[in-house]
């Protein structure tokens, strides 16, 4: 194969990821140049798949369907779509609606993903997907097959995607890559002397100067060598090459190239829409595959099946191929653009116009032609594409939605429709994490005279991303008067949504006591009734301390009567988390992360996880606590969540100092703080802070840890967290304690009573129960001790092991050894069970101390698996399935069982019935 001289390096990776496919799968993007040779080396690779047995399954991407969402996916999945009746209900449903097939509810992109996962390895064959052009797939197309990308390890499937320099592709940022370069001066002379063998030496040397090593150009610039000017001009390869076809398509009959554009303007190879558009672009005269023999002849277009692209390889020759069912293919993607180029301005509008007149029972595309065949202004178009716009939104397709709400202004016929789809389209922008495209347009928004109700929307999308951690325009004294403002122009919905983005300024940062009350007295003047779960979760995050009573309260009333949706019980897991209500938390966080999974939100489902993670580690249930932050911080990553990616891997950190993995929670502390440092996230700085106090205090640099500690409750740092810092009581005044720094400490103490006095917060009440006792006389002490452990700690195990463990000590010290070991005994079954090596060792440390040896402690479950591990471990052991499994954590089923005959043989067993045991010997 001619295009394949002087790729064997090339060849030979691709080689190497395809010849395990029986076995398991990968992903890789071949990147370059147009003409460099990507779509020769993905054929090889085919044909080697298909050698091996497996099924190729492929997709082109085109400009003309990058606004049609999951028109890629449709593409490729069309030769198994009889294979999703057989997903789960959820899966089934969401690629059913995605694909057009049925109508329902905006199916979650992850959840479509899924789907499109297990549709494909149950199909019972090793697979190789083929993207060509994957630049030009739609963005829902391109983010499912990322997504699938991500996780082939464990499948016989392995996806190869073609993208072209200098076109961004979500593929290539997230996966392997193979840059196809220049052939070499030696490899390109060989090819173009096989192509042009009667050039003169001056043309040749000027020829293979100009190709710079690119295939295509070596074989397609020689044919047009007799104008020469192809040679003399200085215009970039790709338009030079455009030129080439371009000349080639001149000369072409007109009926021929009309069928030409036609096909090229339209978004599917379908023959029929072809000749029929064609047709009544030309008034009507008749077109048939005799019209197209002279493109065929001039080897610009081939045919292909229903299902393959529109440009890449197929059936050649004069009408040969072309049977009922085929689709025109055009041989590369510059002959496409190089037709549309070479028509003139009235050919592409009627073209467009002809289509649009073809397609009346496909509005979405219809709506499309319409406005390119638009010469001005045109509110029946730009309603239209509203509408097409409305219905991508429905099927998931944000990026398509987008693109036709900003036609859409450029269609409409007054500037506060235009204002308004602008805004609509910003607003999308923030959910598709596309800071970029808000910015633009804003700005062009900005260039009418806008409402006030438009200005509050820019506002506040300008505000929306990252929480508005990173957004200087409007701080929260500035949104709560325009929350004030639009509430009183009367859009309460809005006004809320400003005033939640405040709230959030107040947990990310520190505004200030000022900009707190400028918040709460909106919310007080809001027509909300008490229980409101959003009016909880704003007063939860904008004044914890003042309002703590009230939200605990609140979150006590809705416990039980969120109707099911995990979105509002993620508010409220949220709130409870703010005000140290972690029992509460933990249960509304997991509750919301469960329905979440299922609706497949995976964005809001790491913050679920992220809030679970660090309630259930506060209540010493590490259990729960570490595959949740595990999870939370893959998905954040994911889903581009960079702060909340932060918050998870805080959290991880907490964690691994717990468990007296000091170097792993040193790397974690590390990246963690790299995240949050520019931008200020106070609450990952201050989680932070306590990880390194954890760690510095279980290596014994208890001045360390009490610094580290500290810093947290200093209003001049930048960890200082409002709600966060009133949850590291004791482990403040256990450092404290053992430095020599207990005035420091009994000075927070006496600042944070006062707190006390306004909140319930559990958490705040049982640290200062601790901070009480430890610090205390030894009048007082003893009686401090008891009635802290006399208090309500159930479902604080944590808590409770750790006033065990430091009345233990102080009864050893006063030479109380028997009634000592008690208390050293509990705290020693506790921290066992918990997982909490260094707080086990040293209640037997005590206990030796005291006079009582303890028996040898065996390293369970949590210390031979991943986080990752354990989570499927645990599920398993509840009885799920592994496809059940791979549906709770978004992993196919084949993963699942991967991961199961990795854990078998790290926990000593053989099958998924002895985990259960295992398991329970943990905890």
């Amino acid at each position: 194969m001619r295009t394949l001289l002087g790729r064997t390096a090339e060849q030979e990776r691709l080689s190497a990821l395809v010849a395990g496919i029986t076995e398991f799968g990968g992903a890789l993007v071949i990147r370059g140049a147009a003409g460099i040779g990507k779509s020769a080396l993905a054929a090889e690779a085919a044909a080697q798949a298909r050698a091996a047995g497996a099924k190729v399954l492929s997709v082109t991407g085109s400009e003309s369907e990058q606004n049609f969402p999951y028109a890629g996916l449709h593409q490729l999945l069309h030769p198994v779509r009889k294979g999703i009746d057989a997903l789960p209900g959820s899966q089934r449903e969401a690629l059913r609606i995605a694909l057009c097939l049925a109508d329902g509810d905006i199916p979650d992109l992850y959840l479509v993903g899924m789907a499109a996962l297990n549709l494909l390895s149950d199909t019972g064959t090793p697979l190789l997907l083929l993207a060509e052009d994957a630049h030009w797939l739609d963005q829902a197309s391109a983010d499912v097959l990322a997504f699938v990308a991500r996780r082939l390890d464990s499948e016989p499937i392995v996806l190869i995607a073609t993208v072209r320099d200098g076109i961004p592709s979500q593929l290539d940022a997230e996966l392997p890559s193979l840059h196809v370069e220049p052939l070499t001066d030696e490899v390109a002379s060989a090819l173009l002397d096989e192509v042009a063998p009667a050039l003169g030496p001056p043309v040749r040397d000027r020829l293979l100067a100009e190709a710079a090593g690119n295939p295509l150009a070596l074989t397609e610039l020689p044919a047009t060598i007799q104008a020469d000017s192809l040679l003399k001009a200085t215009l970039p390869l790709n338009t030079r090459l455009e030129h080439a076809f371009g000349a080639r398509i001149s000369t072409l009959p007109a009926d021929t190239r009309m069928c030409l554009l036609v096909a090229a303007l339209n978004d599917r190879g379908s023959l029929t829409e072809m000749y029929e558009a064609a047709s009544a672009a030309r008034a009507g005269t008749p077109v048939d595959i005799e019209t197209l023999t002279p493109a065929i002849e001039a080897g610009l277009i081939e045919a292909g099946p229903i299902g393959s692209g529109s440009s890449g390889t197929g059936s050649s020759g004069t009408g040969r191929g072309w049977a009922a069912g085929s689709r025109l293919v055009f041989r590369h993607p510059l002959v496409r653009s190089a037709i549309v180029q070479t028509a003139g301005v009235a050919e592409r509008q009627a073209a467009h116009r002809a289509l649009a007149d073809e397609l009346v029972k496909d509005p979405e595309r219809r709506a499309w032609h319409l406005a390119a065949a638009a010469q001005a202004p045109d509110e029946s178009i730009a309603s239209t594409l509203t509408k097409a716009a409305e219905r991508a939104r429905y099927r998931g397709g944000v990026g398509a939605a987008i693109a036709a709400l900003e036609e859409a202004a450029r269609l409409s016929e007054s500037a506060e429709s235009r204002a308004d789809r602008l805004l609509r389209a910003a607003d999308l922008s923030v959910e598709a994490g596309r800071p970029d495209l808000v910015e633009r347009l804003l700005t062009e928004a900005s260039r009418e005279d806008l409402s006030f109700q438009h200005q509050a929307r820019a506002t506040w999308i300008r505000s929306s991303f990252d929480d508005g951690l990173v957004d200087d325009t409007a701080g929260p004294i500035e949104l709560a008067k325009l929350a004030r403002s639009v509430y009183e122009d009367g859009d309460l919905d809005l006004a809320m949504r400003i005033l939640w983005g405040a709230g959030m300024r107040c947990f990310w940062a520190e505004p200030g006591a000022e900009a707190r009350q400028h918040l709460l007295d909106v919310a007080d003047s809001l027509p909300l009734d008490e229980h409101d779960p959003r009016l909880i979760a704003i007063l939860a995050y904008v004044a914890p301390i003042e309002r703590g009573k009230a939200v605990a309260a609140g979150l006590m009333e809705l416990a039980g009567q969120t109707g099911g949706d995990p979105e509002v019980e993620r508010f409220l897991g949220s709130a409870a988390l703010q005000i140290g209500a972690f029992e509460l938390s933990a249960r509304f966080s997991a509750s919301a992360a469960a329905g979440l999974r299922t609706q497949g939100r995976l964005g809001l489902l790491a913050r679920a996880l992220a809030v679970h993670a660090c309630s259930a580690t506060r209540l010493g249930n590490l259990d729960v606590a570490l595959p949740a932050a595990e999870e939370a911080a893959r998905l954040a990553q994911e889903t581009h969540q960079t702060f909340m990616y932060g918050f998870a891997l805080s959290a991880q950190a907490e964690i691994a100092a717990l468990r007296g993995l000091y170097a792993e929670a040193a790397v974690l502390i590390a990246e963690a703080e790299q995240v949050a440092l520019a931008a200020g996230a106070r609450p990952i700085l201050a989680t932070v802070q306590l990880a390194r106090g954890l760690s510095a205090l279980g290596e014994g640099r208890h001045a360390d840890a009490f610094a580290d500690l500290h810093r947290v409750f200093d209003l001049t740092e930048p960890s200082y967290q409002l709600a966060l810092r009133c949850y590291l009581i004791a482990d403040l005044t256990e450092a404290a304690i053992r430095c020599g720094q207990e005035d420091a400490a009994r000075k927070i103490i006496r600042r944070l009573e006062k707190d006390a006095q306004q909140t319930g917060s559990p958490s705040l009440h049982i640290g200062l129960r601790y901070a009480r006792a430890a610090l205390a006389s030894d009048d007082d002490a003893e009686k401090l001790f008891l009635a802290a452990l006399a208090s309500d700690l159930t479902g604080w195990p944590l808590e409770r092991g750790r006033l065990h463990l430091a009345f233990g000590e102080w009864l050893r010290r006063h030479r109380r050894a028997a009634e000592s070991r008690v208390h050293l005994r509990a705290a020693r079954e506790t921290f066992d069970a918990l997982g909490l090596i260094p707080w086990s060792e040293r209640a037997r440390s005590e206990l030796r101390a005291a006079g009582e040896t303890s028996p040898r402690r065996t390293p369970d479950a949590r210390e031979q698996l991943t986080p990752h591990e354990l989570s499927i471990a645990q599920l398993a052991a509840e009885g799920l399935t592994n496809r059940e499994i791979g549906q709770r954590l978004y992993l196919s089923h084949r993963t699942v069982s991967t991961h199961l005959h990795r854990i078998f043989p790290k926990l000593g067993i053989t099958s998924r019935g002895d985990l259960p045991a295992v398991l329970r010997s943990t905890g």
